[in-house]
């Protein structure tokens, strides 16, 4: 048994929802400012950072024993802040390389990969993230870690997971210089040989998809 996993289950309840707490945070406002869409050179690099963050928060919260409510039903946390405008921005921001492909179930056999966006998967992310929030800042540190942690491993994990591999995949094709089998603005009725237009391809995606994004090759 590592330190860290002997730690989380000697601290008390309420020191270690203000550490996850501030991670959770720190996310939400940190993606709420790059939906704003201020500095969108930026947006992809920033984003994987900040979902790689969350996720090492999602592991502690995974790591350790279950949180047990104190009240048989969950209190209500009042109205759940709208996240339609933070979705529409991000995917504004994102497109043309907000969709991207996932497989649900890594452990069901012979499930084909799904569409999915960065977007909604991220406005989605917030939704948890923010219903456990209003039972922290109402002071009910347990329910909100048992929310955290039970939607940890029923939603949020795993689609804040596949956005970093999305994210991730991104940030490795343009870096890389690795083309996308679909890209808008490659011209597909050059008359170009196979090197030749996965050439073009990798330019157009640094072009057009990593410059804006913030994503630059390797140099």
């Amino acid at each position: 048994m590592s330190d860290a996993t002997l730690h989380s289950k000697t601290q008390s309840p309420d020191d270690f929802a203000v550490q996850v707490a501030d991670q959770i945070e720190s996310f939400l406002v940190a993606v709420t400012e790059v939906a704003r869409g201020d500095e969108p050179d930026s947006a992809v690099p920033f984003l994987l950072l900040e979902v790689s963050q969350l996720l090492l928060a999602g592991g502690r919260l995974g790591a350790h024993e279950d949180f047990v409510p104190e009240e048989r039903y969950e209190p209500d946390p009042g109205p759940e802040p709208d996240v339609d405008d933070l979705r529409e921005r991000l995917a504004r921001m994102l497109d043309p390389v907000d969709v991207y492909s996932e497989v649900f179930d890594p452990y069901e056999p012979r499930k084909a990969p799904v569409p999915a966006r960065i977007s909604d998967d991220l406005a989605d992310v917030i939704a948890d993230l923010r219903h456990g929030m209003a039972h922290y800042r109402a002071g009910r540190s347990v329910e909100a870690l048992w929310w955290w942690q039970f939607s940890y491993f029923s939603n949020w994990g795993s689609t804040a997971s596949a956005t970093l591999r999305a994210l991730q995949s991104l940030v490795a094709h343009v870096r890389l210089n690795q083309p996308l089998d679909e890209l808008d603005g490659l011209d597909t009725d050059q008359d170009l040989g196979e090197d030749a237009l996965a050439e073009e391809a990798g330019r157009v995606m640094v072009r057009e998809i990593g410059l804006p994004l913030g994503v630059r090759p390797v140099r």
